[in-house]
C-alpha cells in the first residue's frame, strides 16, 4: 500500500491537499490518507467492476427467481456502501503497519530470494493460504454464536448479483479478509504482486457472485465458481471455500453444484416456466 500511498502524495496530496509543512512520513496523516484512499479504492472496485459483471455477464433472468428480493439490486448496493467504511477502519490498521515497514513485502525482484521463480511461487502460495484462511473465517461464522449477528446479513441474498460480493456486516467483511492482509506479514511478497493480487481477490469475489455457472468441465470440481457460491448461499451449509474446493473435501463440506445437476436456478426458472 505504501506505493500506492507515495504515488498519492506525489501526484495529488503534497502539492494540492496537505500543508507544506506536514511532512508526508508523518503518522496522523499516512493514517488520514490510507483511510481515504482505502475507501475510495474499494469503492472504486466495488462499483466498478460490479456494475461491468452485473450488465456483461450476471443473468438477468435470475431476478425472476422466487428467491429475488424485491429492490434487491439497490439494498445490495446500499448495504456495502454502509458497511465499506467500517471495514476499512481495521483494514487501514494494518495497512498502516504496512508503510511503517513491519510486514515483508520488498521493492525488487533482486530482493526476491529465488528471483521471478520465488515472486511466482508467492502468487500461488498467496492463493492456497487465503483459500485455507477464509475456509475456516468462513465456516466458524456459520457457528450458531456468530451467525446470526455477523454472517446472516450477506445470506439475506439467496439469489445474489454481483453487487452482493460486498454486501456483508462490517466484522464479517473484515474477518473474511483478514488472511489477505496477514499474509504479507509472515511471508516476503512483491508489493506490486500484492496490489494485483488485491485488485484480483476484490474481483474474484464479485465473479463468485454473478450468476454465470459456467465452468471448465475439467475444473468443475476443482475450482470454486459462482456455481458452487450459489448453492453455498441457497443451502448454507456446504461449499464455504473461495478460490478452490479443496478445503470443503477435506472437511467434508463440498457440496456438488446443483447446477451441474440440473437442478439449479435456472432450471427452476425453466420448469415454472413450463407450467
Amino acid at each position: 500500500m505504501d506505493l500506492v500511498l507515495e504515488a498519492a502524495d506525489r501526484h495529488l496530496l503534497t502539492p494540492y491537499v496537505y500543508p507544506a509543512g506536514w511532512p508526508e512520513g508523518e503518522p496522523c496523516r499516512q493514517l488520514l490518507s490510507l483511510f481515504v484512499i482505502t475507501n475510495l479504492g474499494a469503492l472504486a472496485l466495488y462499483l466498478l467492476f460490479g456494475t461491468l459483471s452485473y450488465y456483461f455477464i450476471f443473468d438477468h433472468e435470475l431476478k425472476k427467481h422466487p428467491q429475488f428480493l424485491e429492490n434487491q439490486v439497490s439494498r445490495e448496493i446500499s448495504y456495502a456502501l454502509r458497511s465499506l467504511p467500517w471495514i476499512s477502519i481495521p483494514t487501514v490498521a494494518l495497512f498502516f503497519a504496512e508503510v511503517r515497514g513491519y510486514s515483508k513485502l520488498y521493492d525488487n525482484i533482486e530482493d526476491s530470494p529465488y528471483g521471478w521463480s520465488g515472486v511466482f511461487l508467492s502468487m500461488l502460495s498467496f492463493l492456497f493460504f487465503t483459500d485455507m484462511g477464509i475456509y475456516w473465517i468462513h465456516r466458524g461464522l456459520h457457528h450458531k454464536l456468530f451467525y446470526k449477528r455477523f454472517h446472516k446479513p450477506h445470506h439475506l441474498w439467496k439469489i445474489a448479483t454481483p453487487f452482493a460480493s460486498h454486501a456483508f456486516h462490517p466484522v464479517d467483511g473484515f474477518m473474511q479478509s483478514l488472511p489477505y492482509h496477514v499474509y504479507p506479514f509472515l511471508f516476503p511478497l512483491h508489493k506490486v504482486t500484492y496490489l494485483g493480487l488485491y485488485i484480483f481477490v476484490n474481483v474474484w469475489t464479485i465473479s463468485i457472485h454473478d450468476g454465470d455457472y459456467r465452468v471448465p468441465r475439467l475444473l468443475r470440481h476443482i475450482i470454486n465458481g459462482s456455481a458452487h457460491h450459489t448453492d453455498h448461499h441457497l443451502y448454507f451449509d456446504y461449499n464455504y471455500g473461495q478460490y478452490f474446493t479443496l478445503w470443503d473435501k477435506i472437511g467434508g463440506s463440498y457440496k456438488s453444484p446443483t447446477s451441474f445437476e440440473g437442478k439449479g436456478p435456472h432450471d427452476f426458472l425453466r420448469k415454472l416456466r413450463e407450467k
